[in-house]
């Protein structure tokens, strides 16, 4: 991966020792290391989608690398901006950043470039925490947003390069955005599934309690005979109308039995 990345530069400064840059050599040291920085980027925000189409996953390892390669390059290609284009003259440069949109899209993609490449280190993944650290690198769909404006707004009528890259772009983002509506979609229906079984749980927790509360009172119901029911007390005699095709049935003689009870009634 390091060599591919770097042999752009080596190319670049193979092409500046043989004399070979042009007729305008820091335009095209300037367009050169932009189209790279482009072509990083995408190559960067490309990872997650290839995972998603195909279901590989070894690439997620190079994604940070990649981006610390977009930020190598674009901060050649600012710099090659402000030492042959301008020469440090910050007045002209500051003037330009708010005359010229194309610049100011450029310089607002570089700032946000920062705090990512600055973050891109193990150790920086755990201070920030796994979920902020995410939700900070989020900033590269606008980086690279930006960066395609930037792009297409420097370019001249008849370049069609800029163009490649924004279709490129909204082909990589369009699969993100895909995934973002398929994976929302699925937390709500089991929020929605998770808040009827809740319903379900609630209406049952009612029945059991209506149910706990009939048991309850069932306990101080009087039988027949008049005499009253109440737990925690012994249970009275069985007393009632003369038994029929057997002699009368007592408490002590049931003590331990397992009893079947048929009850029939006549008139």
């Amino acid at each position: 991966m390091w060599g591919a990345a770097l042999f752009p530069l080596a190319l670049l400064l193979c092409k500046f020792a043989t004399d070979d840059l042009g007729v305008n050599p820091i335009d095209y040291v300037t367009r050169t290391l932009g189209d790279w920085t482009l072509r990083i980027l995408l190559a960067s925000l490309s990872m997650t989608p290839l995972r998603l189409l195909f279901g590989i996953s070894w690439q997620m390892t190079l994604r940070r690398l990649l981006g610390l390669f977009a930020f190598f390059y674009a901060s050649l290609h600012f710099s090659v901006w402000i030492v042959l284009d301008h020469f440090f003259d910050w007045p002209q440069m500051i003037a330009d950043i708010f005359k010229r949109p194309y610049i100011t899209v450029g310089m607002a993609a570089l700032t946000l470039l920062v705090p990512l490449a600055a973050t891109s280190t193990t150790r920086m993944v755990k201070r920030l925490g796994g979920a902020n650290w995410r939700r900070l690198h989020k900033l590269v769909y606008a980086i690279g947003v930006l960066g395609v404006l930037h792009y297409l707004w420097l370019a001249k009528k008849g370049v069609n390069d800029p163009y490649w890259y924004a279709v490129a772009l909204g082909i990589l983002l369009s699969i993100r955005l895909g995934d973002w509506t398929r994976r929302f979609a699925k937390r709500r229906l089991q929020r929605a599934a998770a808040s009827k079984r809740e319903g379900y749980q609630r209406i049952q927790r009612v029945l059991l309690f209506v149910l706990l509360l009939i048991g309850l009172t069932a306990g101080i119901v009087p039988p027949a005979g008049g005499q009253a029911l109440r737990l925690g007390r012994p249970a009275p005699e069985i007393a009632g109308a003369p038994w029929i095709n057997s002699p009368p049935l007592t408490l002590s003689w049931l003590k331990g039995r397992v009893v079947l009870v048929e009850f029939w009634t006549h008139g």
